[in-house]
C-alpha cells in the first residue's frame, strides 16, 4: 500500500520503512516551537517533571509575538519567564522584541523549517510549514515540554484528504480565497485529524506566500496538517535560508486518500468567511456593502510581503473611509524593511492607516486593535470565533488582503474587482 507525503515523512522520523493511517508512532523532532503564551506553561511542566536540560538548543525556537511588545504586566511576566529560560539553556533561536516577528512567518524566513522535517509547535497554526513540504502540527504546552526535553513526540498517523488544484488564480484572488473556499466546502471538522495534501497543476501557479496562507489555515478545517509538494518555487525559497541537508517526499501513485476535493482556480472568486466560523463562507459580491468599523491587514496568515504589496496596490492614492480604523501589521522585521524600501509604508500612512511593529496583536484580541461591543471588522487573520478579537458581541469577517484593503477604502465590505 502506497503512502502519502505526510506518512512518508513520519515513517522516516520514526525509523520505519512504512506506516499506515491510525498507527501510533514515536518520531524524532527537527524543531520544537513555542511563543510568549504557550512557552511559560511548557517551562512550568518542564521543570515540574524534573528536566534540567533541553535535547538540542539549536532545535528549539521561542518567539515572543502574541502580546508583544508587552501590553500589560501579565504579558511582561510571561515574556520574562520565557526570556530567562531561553538564556539559561542558551536557546539559539530565541526572538525577542526588535528581532521577533509573527512566529509562523518568522521561522520559514529564518530557514528553521525545511522539506521533510517534523516540526511541532505549541500554537495551532504551526501547520503553516507544510507549505515547504514539512510535517508540522500544533500541540499542547505539555507536549512542548516533553519535546524540548527529549526531542521526541508520539503521533497517530493521519489519513489524508487530497485537494487537487486546477488552473490558476485570477486577479484579486489569492491563497486566502482558496483555503476559505475549501473550508466552506468541507466544514471546520471536515478534515478532523487528517492530513490535507495539495496536488495538481494548479499548485505551480501559487506563490510561496499563497501556500503559507493555505497551509496555515488547514487547522481551521480540523486538519492535523496541510502539506504541499516540493517544487522549484519551494527550492528557490529555501535556497540561501536553509543550510542543512533536507529531503523532499512525494506521495506514492497508489497512496490512499479518504476523499478528494477538486478546486478550479480559474473560476474561484474573492471569498469571505462571515461570523462566527471559518466555514461560513460567501463570495464577497454576496455581502458587499455591509457596514464595518475596522480593517486589520496582517497576522501569520496574511502579513507577508505579497500581502503588503496587494493591499498597498489597492490603497495607493486613496483614503481609508472616515468610519473605519485600518491597522496594517507586517509579520516580521524583514518584511517591514522590505515594505519600507518599496514605499508601501508611505502608501498605508498617507491613506490613513496605522502601521504596527510585528505582532499577533489584534488577531487574538491581544492589543493593537481590540474591538468594542457591536463593532464589525474585516480581517486577514484566520479565526472569527465569538470574542476572538475583543468583545463577545463584536464580529469578524475573514478575508484576503485585497478584500480587506478595498473594504477599508469603501467603508464597508467591498469587492476588489469592482
Amino acid at each position: 500500500m502506497g503512502m502519502t507525503m505526510t506518512q512518508k515523512i513520519l515513517a522516516r522520523a520514526a525509523g520505519l520503512e512504512s506506516v499506515q493511517a491510525g498507527q501510533l508512532i514515536e518520531a524524532k523532532l527537527d524543531l520544537v516551537l513555542g511563543n510568549d503564551i504557550t512557552t511559560p506553561v511548557a517551562i512550568t511542566e518542564f521543570e515540574k517533571a524534573g528536566f534540567t536540560q533541553v535535547f538540542d538548543k539549536d532545535k528549539i525556537a521561542i518567539v515572543l509575538d502574541h502580546y508583544t511588545p508587552c501590553k500589560d504586566i501579565k504579558s511582561a511576566q510571561l515574556c520574562k519567564q520565557a526570556r530567562e529560560f531561553a538564556h539559561k539553556h542558551n536557546i539559539t533561536n530565541f526572538f525577542d522584541v526588535g528581532q521577533m516577528g509573527v512566529e509562523h512567518a518568522l521561522l520559514p524566513e529564518k530557514g528553521l523549517c525545511a522539506p521533510g522535517e517534523v516540526i511541532i509547535g505549541a500554537d495551532s497554526h504551526t501547520c503553516t510549514y507544510g507549505a515547504l513540504g514539512a510535517f508540522s502540527t500544533g500541540i499542547g504546552s505539555t507536549d512542548m515540554a516533553a519535546g524540548m526535553a527529549t526531542g521526541l513526540s508520539w503521533f497517530r498517523v493521519p489519513s489524508a484528504i487530497k485537494v487537487t488544484l486546477k488552473g490558476k488564480l485570477q486577479q484579486h484572488v489569492s491563497g486566502k480565497d482558496v483555503i476559505l473556499h475549501l473550508i466552506g466546502l468541507i466544514g471546520v471538522d471536515g478534515a478532523l485529524y487528517k492530513s490535507i495534501e495539495f496536488a495538481g497543476e494548479g499548485v505551480a501557479s501559487l506563490s510561496m506566500d499563497d501556500r503559507f496562507t493555505i497551509s496555515n489555515m488547514a487547522i481551521e478545517a480540523g486538519g492535523k496538517n496541510g502539506i504541499f509538494p516540493v517544487d522549484e518555487k519551494t527550492m528557490e525559497y529555501i535556497n540561501g535560508r536553509v543550510n542543512r541537508p533536507c529531503e523532499a517526499f512525494q506521495a506514492d501513485p497508489d497512496a490512499v486518500y479518504d476523499s478528494e476535493v477538486v478546486i478550479d482556480l480559474d473560476t474561484l472568486e474573492p471569498t469571505v468567511a462571515m461570523p462566527h466560523l471559518p466555514e461560513n463562507t460567501k463570495v464577497v459580491s454576496e455581502v458587499a456593502g455591509l457596514p464595518i468599523d475596522q480593517v486589520v491587514i496582517g497576522s501569520c496568515t496574511n502579513g507577508r510581503i505579497q500581502d503588503m504589496r496587494i493591499a498597498a496596490g489597492i490603497m495607493k492614492g486613496k483614503k481609508v473611509a472616515s468610519n473605519v480604523r485600518c491597522v496594517v501589521i507586517p509579520a516580521t522585521q524583514e518584511i517591514y524593511m522590505q515594505a519600507m524600501k518599496e514605499g508601501l509604508m508611505e502608501v498605508f500612512i498617507q491613506a490613513g492607516a496605522a502601521v504596527s511593529t510585528p505582532t499577533c496583536g489584534p488577531c487574538l484580541g491581544g492589543h493593537m486593535g481590540c474591538m468594542a461591543e457591536g463593532e464589525r471588522a474585516v480581517s486577514t487573520t484566520n479565526r472569527n470565533f465569538v470574542g476572538r478579537m475583543g468583545h463577545v458581541e463584536s464580529e469578524i469577517i475573514l478575508a484576503s488582503p485585497a478584500v480587506a484593503a478595498a473594504s477599508a477604502i469603501a467603508g464597508c465590505v467591498a469587492d476588489p474587482r469592482a
